[in-house]
This record gives structure tokens, C-alpha cells and sequence, in this order.
């Protein structure tokens, strides 16, 4: 069983996931879905049961202090549907402080060009929300 998680953003969302054996972490894809949340939980459903998921690890934003933000309102409400949607599923989330300035970095680090860098930053930051977790585990 794999570990999927999610960086949740208001027009893209970035999924990753683990190897067969849970111990590393994969880009899978960005999905756009502007803001429609059938549409994204649609695309869900058809990665969950092609990769096998038992677990889900959601992004939470905070702010640099630990507190939660404005979005972390419209998290909690799709943590919410993921729960109603997938209640035989383990589902947690994850701090995700300063991921996507990590993955913007890494991505500058690659030399990544700037019209390819939308499409992949959410992937990367998912990438990294889910080490977070796979890490804390351990």
C-alpha cells in the first residue's frame, strides 16, 4: 500500500507519491481543476485505486509562527470532504511550512525554465510534504 499526499491549492494541486514500499517520494502530477472540487476528487479516485493508497497526507498552511491561515479554512474543508469521501483511508495532515519556497529553490537549483516552473512547483511541494511525513514516521 502507498502513501499519497496532496499540496492543495485554489487552481492546482500537487500529488506525490510513495514507492511500493512506502520510503521514498515521487512527483506524480499536478492536477488543474480550478477550484472544482468534484473534478479533483474525480482525478483522486482514479490515482488512489491505480496505485493501491491507504494513506493521505494533506499540506497544512501555516504561517512561519505555527498558527493557521486563511487557507487553512478552505484545507480543513476539503480534509473534510477527503474524510467523507475515503473514510476507510488513513488520512493526516501535514505542515507544510516553506515547501514551496523549497521546491522553488530546488527548481532554480535545476536551472528549471520559468514557463515550465508553474506546472511543477505544487508537484514538488507535495514531493516534500510527503518526505515530511515518511520522515516522521520513521
Amino acid at each position: 500500500m502507498r502513501i499519497l499526499a496532496i499540496d492543495y491549492g485554489d487552481v492546482r494541486v500537487g500529488i506525490a507519491i510513495t514507492d511500493p514500499l512506502g520510503i521514498t517520494a515521487q512527483g506524480l502530477e499536478t492536477i488543474s481543476y480550478n477550484g472544482k472540487d468534484k473534478q479533483l476528487l474525480k482525478r483522486l479516485d482514479e490515482i488512489i485505486s491505480q496505485y493501491e493508497v491507504d494513506t493521505i497526507v494533506l499540506g497544512m498552511p501555516l504561517n512561519l509562527k505555527g498558527e493557521e491561515t486563511v487557507r487553512a479554512e478552505v484545507t480543513r474543508a476539503f480534509l473534510y470532504k477527503l474524510k467523507c469521501k475515503y473514510p476507510k483511508l488513513k488520512i493526516e495532515l501535514v505542515d507544510e511550512r516553506l515547501t514551496s519556497v523549497q521546491a522553488h529553490k530546488t527548481m532554480n537549483d535545476l536551472q528549471i525554465k520559468k514557463e515550465k516552473k508553474k506546472s511543477l512547483v505544487d508537484t514538488i511541494a507535495a514531493v516534500y510534504i510527503l518526505e515530511t511525513y515518511i520522515n516522521s514516521i520513521k
